[in-house]
């Protein structure tokens, strides 16, 4: 066989077998690593949390992954699939937050602790959160609705270690997360809204927009735009713990 050089020129080296195709590679800081469904799942939490949960689409995400959108389907069949896996990745940090420690000495410290963890979550995820009650669970007949089934059992299962009956924790869980539900969806709710920029003026369909007709709303309005949320959600807190005591004293 005639080698390259002044011969001729070398001969064309057939290309050599395809190799496998492996994993697709997401660059990162430190370098590249495996696109997996965790790093998609945990992408789409920083996508809604800094673009919210209407923008999010698979295109968008992959753009944000450095890949096509078709590379997310061999992970997540869909939107809503992804959708779902954002509260699994939310709730699973609760969990490590308010489970993934020692129970403390009293019930009521444990509902303190649980309410003060279901919170964080709520504040640092704002825009996550509505979907921990709206994304229907594996068991739909949950009262009041919680994603993760998994917290759930654990949060049953302390009040069962601090004695409370099954009646008993059946009526703490529905007033525990309703009040927690009903509290932080609406504080959440302040915190999720993106600046928009100011229409020229309000439509009007059924009252007036002009704040002059409103006196008394306009002459309380420096206490009504403060932020009590703290306070309002620590004197809830003890107002429940201290329900449930009494009902639990005179059960």
């Amino acid at each position: 066989m005639t080698s390259g050089g002044a011969d001729g020129p070398a001969p064309t080296t057939a290309p050599g077998p395809k190799k496998a195709s492996g994993p697709e590679r997401v660059p990162t800081p430190g370098g590249r690593r495996p696109l997996d469904q965790r790093v998609i799942l945990t992408a789409a939490v920083s996508f809604i949390d800094e673009h919210g949960r209407d923008r999010l689409t698979m295109r968008r995400l992959g753009a944000e992954l450095g890949v096509e959108a078709m590379a997310l389907y061999r992970y997540v069949p869909g939107r809503d699939e992804l959708l779902d896996g954002v509260v699994e990745v939310v709730m699973d940090e609760l969990y490590a937050m308010t489970m993934g420690r020692d129970r403390p000495e009293t019930w009521q410290e444990f509902l303190q602790q649980m309410a003060h963890g279901v919170r964080s979550i709520s504040m640092v995820h704002p825009k996550i959160f509505p979907l921990v009650a709206s994304r229907p669970p594996a068991a739909p007949w949950l009262r009041p609705p919680l994603r993760s089934l998994r917290w759930v059992e654990d949060f049953l299962e302390g009040l069962a270690h601090y004695g409370f009956s099954a009646d008993e924790s059946v009526r703490a869980y529905r007033a525990f997360s309703t009040f927690l539900l009903g509290h932080l969806l609406l504080e959440s709710a302040i915190y999720a809204v993106e600046p928009k920029a100011l229409p020229a003026a309000d439509l009007e369909f059924v009252e007036s927009s002009d704040l002059a007709h409103y006196p008394r709303l306009m002459a309380l309005s420096p206490q009504l735009s403060l932020d009590t949320f703290d306070n309002e959600f620590e004197d809830a807190l003890e107002d429940l713990i201290a329900r449930l005591l009494v009902s639990g004293d005179s059960a």
